[in-house]
């Protein structure tokens, strides 16, 4: 008896350092505040209205390339328009993530690894659509949580 509960132990031991080594190398999303909010945590029960520029960014420079969508004139749209969004919903993981850890009001830069953007898959047109995101991308989001939505039925 004493044999298997000790094999048991050291492969419980095994499996758990197995995890963590393993997650080591998997970066997780960087919140970077640019302007503190004032306003109430962002909640996954709310739908929100923000302003955001999407980046391709070169963790390893430093260096961001404009994906060509922002809600931003001055980065590159029409006009101002908000995007409206709700946690959780039909986003990328990364994006969730790095909203949960704003406040209402708070403009800052989500660095979103790879692993929690789009992975694998481009998306948009390479050849002059709107945007483009290449397969495997770090993305860097410029949100701005403007405020709580009044209403679904505004999505």
């Amino acid at each position: 008896m004493y044999i298997q509960r000790s094999s048991f132990l050291q492969l419980l031991a095994f499996i758990f350092f197995a995890t963590i080594v393993a997650t080591q190398g998997q970066r997780q999303v960087i919140v970077e505040t640019i302007q503190a909010g004032t306003g109430p945590p962002v909640t996954k029960e709310h739908f929100y209205k923000s302003h955001v520029t999407l980046y391709i960014e070169n963790t390893a420079t430093k260096e961001k390339t404009p994906s060509g969508w922002s809600t931003r004139k001055e980065d590159g749209a029409a006009a101002d328009s908000p995007f409206s969004f709700q946690p959780g919903v039909n986003l990328i993981a990364g994006w969730t993530e790095g909203v949960l850890q704003m406040k209402e009001g708070e403009r800052a830069l989500l660095h979103v690894p790879a692993h929690l953007g789009y992975g694998s898959r481009s998306m948009g047109s390479p050849n002059g659509g709107s945007f483009y995101i290449p397969e495997n991308s770090d993305l860097l989001f410029d949100i701005e949580i403007l405020g709580k939505k009044k209403g679904a039925q505004e999505l």
